[in-house]
């Protein structure tokens, strides 16, 4: 199953990390990824080399590159039509390639937040928004923005009108979210390069907006 983690060691057979709680010591599908890896690397299908560098690269990229899309988003109509009808094409149209898995836009409105989260592990659009920040995966935020999201909203400092709905969605080992935050007022004659600027990492997880300063 397609996962976005880029060691599969510590996953159980759903794609998604044994508890905490539990042995440590490696488990028959933790051997298996070693075993697998490394025979893979004496049949000279990879290399050392090209695993390392393909970890190096994953844990390279950053928000930016969502920061892009959603600043396209906010001034090409038509490419924003296509991201919510097709995250994973709409983003490779920009040279971003999000893998096997399917990536789904959410855009926020006067009447609608988004905000995303993986109750069961820390899925995350990595090859958009680079790799999750601790709080993503910690227990407390993974089970207490789906029982009480705006209370979770408001520790961030966001602090939404009783009339805005709150939707959480809540990522799989093979479907990711990426939310479109609403363009700041104020705005208009910025290009897509300062209004990415704009867009941060909280923002498109939901649990900020996009501001001007």
């Amino acid at each position: 199953m397609p996962h976005d983690h880029h060691d599969h060691a510590g996953l159980s057979p759903s794609g998604h990390p044994y508890r905490e709680d539990q042995d440590n010591s490696l488990s028959y599908w933790q051997a298996m990824e070693i075993a697998v890896r490394e025979l893979m690397i004496e049949k000279g299908i990879v290399t050392a080399e090209e695993v390392a560098a393909q970890i190096d690269a994953m844990d390279a990229r950053d928000p930016s590159q969502g920061a892009a899309v959603v600043a396209r988003a906010w001034t090409d109509p038509a490419f924003r039509e296509r991201l919510l009808a097709d995250g994973s094409a709409a983003s490779a149209e920009m040279g971003f390639d999000v893998g096997p898995m399917k990536l789904i836009a959410v855009e926020n409105t006067a009447d609608v937040h988004n905000v995303v989260v993986c109750t069961l592990c820390s899925c995350y659009p990595r090859n958009l928004l680079g790799l999750p920040p601790d709080w993503y995966k910690s227990r407390a935020y993974r089970s207490r923005t789906v029982r009480e999201p705006r209370k979770v909203l408001a520790e961030f400092g966001l602090t939404l009108p009783e009339n805005v709905t709150v939707r959480v969605h809540d990522s799989t080992a093979d479907m990711r979210y990426i939310v479109i935050p609403a363009r700041p007022d104020g705005t208009d004659g910025l290009d897509e390069a300062a209004l990415a600027e704009l867009v941060t990492r909280d923002s498109m997880i939901g649990v900020g907006v996009a501001k001007t300063g």
